[in-house]
């Protein structure tokens, strides 16, 4: 049995653990919030044994064997902090913290310590996505030539909401950009070159913005995300010889259509159960059964590369969180 924390009682954190419900041998055990009372609440929602008023009682606990983070952005560095530094195990929220400093801080915290870390990007996980990168890998669609994704959302979000809180880690980017960089790094690795631009906002925040990310190979990747505006949020994997397409949302995609030349497209379906987070729950679990200090889905390095790369985005739209 693999014993849950959660910390932080918000909308995902409540997603992540229904779907907990659904993963073999997870067990939730306690959750931890800034107060009793929604710790508490959370709690007896669903069905943790114990919660705590503090982020550092709930990492003290010597029966957890791993904590899922799910704080704000601003908060993903302190929290994981607090959590590697009581020898828990973490599976933390993307964008896995506001840049690379921070980011490779808790990595090297987590290798020195012998303690499992891993970012919750859960598109990795996906059956559908794993499925796609094996087609891509056999050479399905031959060398991958440019990749496509979106990802936008319509709110309206006021200028009291997170989204648009520069200190909070707002605007697109982070929040949803960080799903279509991803996925073009997964399968193209790190560009040579990058250019972007973005509508800023009176926040200081990104609002719509553009990607192209060019690789010597002569591959492209066209990305987009915004909160301007709802998206079709899907993605196109071009390659010499055949296409790949992911259904809405891209990320957790319910189908993929394989088109490949003189051949009629295929497409493969999934059953769509729960949130879809129990992929990553699962795969964490695999890990620590096997005594492995990171995921091979989700490794340390493309973490690492995938910030460095927003870190660049950023500073080329013109956007700081201080």
């Amino acid at each position: 049995m693999t014993r849950w924390g959660i910390l932080a009682t918000g909308h995902i954190a409540g997603s992540f653990a229904e779907d907990l419900k659904r993963v073999p041998g997870a067990e939730l055990m306690a959750v931890g919030s800034r107060t009793a009372e929604s710790a508490e609440r959370f709690a007896r929602r669903h069905g943790a044994r114990r919660w705590y008023a503090s982020w550092s009682e709930l990492a003290a606990d010597p029966d957890l064997d791993v904590v899922y983070v799910a704080t704000p952005h601003a908060a993903h560095h302190a929290a994981a902090l607090t959590c590697l530094r009581a020898g828990r195990a973490v599976l933390l929220e993307k964008p896995f913290t506001l840049d690379l400093a921070t980011s490779r801080d808790l990595v090297e915290t987590a290798r020195d310590a012998g303690v499992f870390l891993m970012e919750a990007m859960w598109m990795r996980t996906n059956p559908l996505v794993r499925r796609m990168c094996e087609l891509v890998a056999d050479g399905a669609i031959g060398t991958v030539v440019n990749v496509r994704g979106d990802f936008g959302v319509g709110g309206p979000f006021s200028s009291e909401h997170r989204m648009r809180a520069r200190a909070l880690g707002g605007g697109a980017l982070l929040d949803l950009g960080v799903y279509p960089v991803s996925l073009a790094h997964l399968l193209l690795g790190v560009p040579d070159h990058v250019s972007a631009w973005a509508k800023i906002s009176p926040e200081g925040v990104d609002e719509n913005t553009g990607i192209v990310l060019g690789y010597d190979t002569g591959a492209i990747a066209t990305l987009s995300c915004g909160i301007m505006a709802t998206t079709a949020i899907t993605a196109a994997i071009t390659g010499t010889k055949g296409r790949i397409d992911l259904s809405e949302p891209f990320f957790r995609p319910s189908s993929l259509t394989l088109h490949r030349d003189a051949t009629a497209p295929e497409t493969i379906h999934a059953d769509i159960v729960g949130n879809g987070y129990q992929d990553e729950a699962a795969e964490v679990q695999r890990c620590l059964a096997a005594g492995m200090l990171e995921s091979p889905l989700v490794p340390h390095t493309a973490t690492l590369e995938v910030m460095a790369l927003l870190d660049r985005i950023r500073a080329q739209i013109g956007v700081d969180y201080t």
